[in-house]
């Protein structure tokens, strides 16, 4: 047992933390986890009193630790006063109910998915963001938090227990399945409100980009340096949650469109992806994704990693990315790499002091104009809207206007090129390709 009160603790809920050493999970990956999960609770607004570490070769199904160990916890709390203990491991509603029991006192026993939960419920700004967690905390956490034999109204507050469908759950067990109905009612309707935005952009004909990654990697301060959006940059997990779609100019003066989402993180909870999966498609309708990367966090590599696993589970995977590894200012020697990946696309930036951004600004310009070309256009002075759509959905280089007709050279993708074919006399005869 690690006691972490070196520290004067205020007023916060104070928690036990939790970690299994089992044959799947060495030590130092249960440190690492604690570490994550102490994080986790520093975002919720709690301090970690103390860590205890069991070290078994399986989990025990009755109370995911040995009973030596739940008695070790009992009396840490009890002398302590402590009312909360988090599990870095999912819990079931049994062991649960089986921990709460024996450790006794008015001490709650929660998950490290039920945390992030509460921490979603925290930052939940916009109505469909609040209406999808409470969505995740009744697929997840209801069943789970019957503790003690008694009903739902157990959620009365605290970390862990609070969001914006508390009062939801705490009315009677019967009308969950029925409020989990409503829930997917009305996000389903939203989610059309979405698609409709997203064929609205698609029409737009602006390439989206869409900047990913683990949280608390600086998404948003990335984002803010771009477009001024004011997002909030918090050093907190889960700062931001509700996705944020801005227009940035490339240093050619092309126009783009940049969706900031919601962080990544190991273990993320399956209810969570499923009630989120709408806000976190906007990584799916990309053109191009930016990963960032905290280039000061030792373990890059394996959030890193996991950011790439939820973006294949997402079935964003193999899209053209750029590697963008921010905080480098806080980097000590050697910066580090992406690998055996696409080393061409990765970049080291601050995106806090605008270290190295002009130089990211002009690699996703060239990505974006990859496979684009140039093709110089003549506009009959009757039509010159399509010089518009030029200005709107390509990079215009020169304008030459003539008493007839305007010639305008610019950059196009070949969505473009087809759209304004009659005014490229290079064009083939229709129903040829270029």
């Amino acid at each position: 047992m690690q006691n972490l009160q070196n520290r004067e603790v205020k007023a916060e809920t104070r928690a036990v933390l939790i970690g299994i050493v089992t044959r799947e999970a060495d030590a130092a990956a249960v440190e690492s986890g604690l570490d994550e999960l102490e994080r986790l609770l520093d975002t919720a607004g709690g301090v970690a009193f103390a860590r205890v570490v069991q070290s078994k070769d399986t989990p025990d199904p009755r109370t995911l630790i040995g009973s030596g160990k739940v008695q070790e916890v009992a009396e840490l709390c009890k002398n302590n006063d402590i009312d909360l203990v988090i599990t870095d491991e999912d819990l079931s509603p049994a062991q649960i109910r089986n921990l709460e029991d024996d450790i006794g006192g008015d001490v709650r026993v929660i998950d490290r998915s039920m945390l992030i939960l509460d921490i979603f419920a925290q930052h939940a700004v916009t109505g469909e963001g609040k209406l999808q967690v409470e969505l995740a905390q009744l697929r997840y956490t209801a069943p789970r938090l019957i503790g003690k034999g008694t009903q739902l109204s157990r959620l009365g507050g605290g970390i862990g227990t609070r969001g914006p469908g508390e009062s939801k759950l705490e009315s009677d067990r019967r009308h969950i399945q029925r409020r989990i109905t409503a829930l997917e009612a009305q996000l389903s309707e939203m989610e059309k409100n979405r698609m409709t935005m997203r064929a609205s952009r698609d029409k737009s004909g602006l390439p989206k980009v869409a900047i990913v990654g683990y949280t608390n990697a600086g998404k948003s301060t990335l984002l803010n340096r771009m477009t001024d959006a004011g997002i909030l940059a918090q050093d907190k997990l889960f700062a931001t949650l509700d996705p944020t779609t801005r227009k940035f100019e490339l240093p050619g003066g092309e126009s783009i469109l940049l969706t900031d989402t919601v962080g990544f993180i190991r273990k993320l909870p399956h209810h969570l992806i499923k009630a989120f999966r709408s806000t976190l498609d906007e990584a799916v309708y990309a053109d191009i994704l930016i990963i960032v990367i905290d280039a000061s966090d030792p373990e890059h590599e394996q959030k890193l990693e996991v950011t790439e696993q939820v973006l294949a589970d997402l079935g964003a995977a193999g899209k053209p990315t750029l590697y963008v590894f921010n905080k480098c200012d806080l980097v000590e020697g050697a910066l580090p790499t992406v690998g055996g990946r696409n080393a061409e696309h990765q970049i080291h930036i601050s995106a806090l002091t605008g270290s190295g951004y002009e130089e990211f600004a002009q690699m996703l310009e060239s990505m974006i104009h990859a496979g684009k070309t140039r093709v110089t256009f003549v506009i009959p002075n009757a039509k010159q809207g399509a010089l518009n759509t030029l200005y709107k959905m390509a990079t215009v280089e020169d304008v030459e206007y003539g008493p007839d007709a305007v010639k305008v050279t610019a950059v196009v993708d070949a969505k473009v090129r087809g759209m304004l074919r009659e005014f490229d006399p290079t064009a083939p005869a229709k129903g040829q390709d270029w």
